[in-house]
């Protein structure tokens, strides 16, 4: 009899347990199910002995759903494999909540996934400022969740480091002077932490390091909920310039990087290396805890390591993060020369995660085709295969996925397989392509290699609902056999480049200084896609993802066409055909105009979107101006004149957004064609239009024209 008065007692204790083992993810499918799936969706914590990675199964259970999984975000990832592949809904970045079909999709059968792939990597230094410098915890929440719907269980998470850097120069005797004269403006923050730059877009005001701060904090405290581990910065020898003669430090000059001077390098043989480290690490510590992952890259795209022990460095770096968490791993990129040979070799096995990061072009890990191919690949050492796919946020449809899908089980089967730890993205800019997003983090629970183009059905399916009319299916083989599959010879990085965007002149190969304008494909292609859809777009009315893609893919195929357009135009100069030359120009220039037209229908392709959340996050008008000017600046000249001349930055982050295209774009293409025009009519000395200055003045005052700011 006692023992069945307690029943009750214990039956309501398990339910307690069972329902705070598995609150987070209840509550992350309530957010991005618009609260639907409360009631609908039910959600098993637990383990298997044999498993040695994660895994997610789906099933139904008395006219519910249940997904198992062996952690938080193991339950997540299933989760958005019901909901791509059952119920059809597909939650992106243009739709990033989406409720659940009524009458609720119940799976016809037991679907179970399984991965060895333990890590999954998410973001770039550069998206940081490409993408998220101006976010609020209201996106950053839902971004987090994406992560978890993604299986992410280990991204990069660098918001609010400069608080830990303003703390710790305090410490040293540094004033808010000179600290606002190192640490970089919001938008620029990416480059200050790879050590390319200092100081550039501040300095800062007191309230945007109390903002991050507390946005940081709430940002990592989420994870942990949801049983994600932040990839921190850590420490590798990141000094001022001048702290040699403030604090007498001995330091390494690393040069320059795109005009900037760099910051400095404090060498690991001086005696300050080990103390500075130590309180780098305890300021890091005390404002958003322990880490079991420090990103470090020393030597970032050309940094100077003339007279640096490299195998010395590598070894004091290891052993300041070690101190900080014994457990803990150094992450490293692989870009370019990096790392350093040198550097990695001495370290143990088993410290060190090598990001592959341009996987998708130039891999690292052993492929022979590869400009950066490694004898060995990255030896002892575990390392993640990476999608890069987007520079500088630019606006395009892009991708390679046949190279994404066959070279990742390509480096499954090889001797480097051996070491490879699971998969990662490392975009610049992020919001865009999400079809690439999709296949890559698939790729991990998929253990058999498979054809992208069977792959594709499947997604069409849950992007726009269900049944995909032909038309939509026809459009993107389309898109599928041109912009997703580009070459990886083709020059350049990332997307076809639309030369809307560009410096004007004749003969455009490019829009920005290491890009590639070049169609690899005939435009007609993309012109087709485009039609096709809209041919059936009253069917797919309301839907936001077809919505969306919609204006992407006329977007693109009006871009391809003005590549065409300009080559026209540049031949009927050649000639000296005015009749020719009025025609194609003014074609030209309306296109832009069309372009503009077309993408003030999404909130995802206006400049406006941008520069209001750059606006929202100043406390006074001064704060205001100086955000608006970091995101107009970011994306225009990038630097002074030195760096976006000569340093090449200029429309490096170019992007083909409404108001960007009728308030800049158009106007510099407009005083280059009136130039060139009277030049056909004889006139001589004519003198150039200044485009750095129509490029500082929209960003100085484009946006503010009342009170620009001016940079220091």
């Amino acid at each position: 009899m006692r023992f069945l008065a307690l029943l009750p007692l214990l039956f309501g204790v398990s339910l307690a347990c069972r329902s705070q083992d598995t609150e987070p993810v209840d509550a992350l499918a309530a957010r991005v199910t618009e609260g639907t799936s409360r009631g609908n969706i039910e959600f098993v914590l637990g383990d298997e002995p044999d498993a040695s990675g994660d895994f997610f199964q789906i099933s139904s259970h008395e006219g519910k759903v249940r997904v198992e999984g062996n952690s938080y975000v193991a339950l997540a990832a299933g989760l958005n494999w019901y909901l791509k592949y059952v119920a059809h809904v597909h939650i992106s970045w243009n739709n990033l909540t989406q409720p659940l079909p009524q009458p609720l999709p119940l799976p016809r059968e037991t679907i179970r996934h399984s991965t060895s792939m333990k890590d999954r990597y998410y973001l770039n230094y550069c998206t940081f400022s490409y993408s998220t410098a101006f976010w609020d915890w209201n996106r950053w929440e839902k971004e987090i969740d994406w992560m978890a719907l993604h299986g992410v269980n280990m991204p990069l998470s660098v918001t609010g480091i400069e608080v830990v850097w303003y703390n710790l120069l305090k410490r040293v005797g540094y004033d808010s002077r000179e600290i606002g004269d190192f640490i970089a403006g919001p938008a620029f923050m990416a480059w200050w932490q790879m050590n390319n730059l200092e100081g550039w877009g501040g300095p800062n005001p007191d309230s945007w390091y109390r903002r991050q701060e507390e946005l940081q904090k709430r940002i990592v405290a989420r994870m942990s909920q949801l049983g994600i581990q932040p990839v921190l910065p850590g420490y590798a020898g990141m000094v001022p310039r001048d702290i040699g003669r403030k604090l007498g430090y001995h330091i390494a000059d690393p040069g320059r990087w795109c005009g900037f001077p760099r910051p400095a390098f404090l060498s690991p043989d001086d005696e300050h290396f080990a103390p500075f480290a130590a309180m780098y690490y305890e300021e890091l510590e005390k404002l958003y805890g322990k880490s079991r992952y420090y990103s470090m890259d020393p030597f970032h795209e050309g940094g100077n390591s003339a007279g640096v022990d490299l195998g010395k460095a590598g070894k004091a770096i290891m052993a300041a993060m070690k101190r900080a968490n014994p457990e803990a791993t150094w992450v490293i990129q692989a870009w370019q020369g990096n790392p350093r040979p040198a550097l990695t070799n001495a370290l143990d096995a088993g410290d060190l995660l090598v990001l592959d990061l341009y996987s998708d072009k130039n891999p690292q890990w052993g492929d022979k085709n590869s400009p950066w191919y490694r004898e060995g690949g990255f030896g002892k050492h575990d390392w993640l295969y990476c999608m890069l796919l987007n520079f500088g946020g630019n606006v395009g449809l892009h991708g390679r996925m046949n190279d994404v899908v066959n070279g990742y089980y390509d480096a499954c089967e090889a001797t480097a397989g051996r070491t490879l730890r699971g998969v990662g993205t490392t975009p610049e800019g992020i919001e865009n392509n999400p079809v690439m997003f999709e296949l890559l983090y698939e790729l991990p629970w998929r253990p058999e290699r498979f054809a992208a183009d069977d792959w594709l059905d499947g997604y069409l399916e849950a992007r726009y609902g269900g049944q995909v009319a032909p038309p939509v299916k026809e459009a993107w083989r389309a898109l599928e056999h041109t912009v997703y599959n580009m070459p990886r010879s083709y020059p350049g990085q990332g997307t076809v480049e639309s030369l809307l965007c560009a410096r004007p002149g004749f003969h455009l190969t490019k829009t920005s200084t290491w890009g590639c304008s070049e169609l690899f494909y005939s435009p007609d292609s993309t012109a087709k896609a485009a039609f096709l859809m809209a041919s059936v777009a009253d069917r797919y009315k309301g839907n936001n993802n077809f919505d969306y893609d919609l204006v992407d893919i006329f977007r693109q195929a009006g871009a391809d066409r003005a590549n065409v357009v300009l080559e026209a135009v540049s031949d009927s100069y050649d000639r000296k055909d005015k009749a020719a030359y009025d025609a194609l120009s003014n074609e030209f220039l309306n296109l832009i105009l069309q372009q503009d037209s077309l993408l003030a229908t999404r909130p995802e392709f206006r400049v406006s979107t941008w520069l209001d959340a750059a606006r929202d996050c100043g406390a006074t008008p001064a704060d205001k101006l100086l955000y608006v000017w970091n995101a107009s600046a970011l994306i225009t000249v990038w630097g002074d004149s030195v760096a976006a001349n000569q340093g090449g930055l200029h429309d490096y982050s170019h992007r083909e957004w409404n108001g960007l295209l009728g308030g800049l774009y158009y106007q510099r293409w407009k005083a280059f064609f009136d130039w060139k025009r009277r030049e056909l009519e004889g006139e001589r000395g004519l003198k150039a239009p200044n485009f750095y200055e129509m490029e500082r003045r929209w960003a100085e005052g484009g946006s503010s024209a009342d009170h620009p700011y001016t940079p220091r």
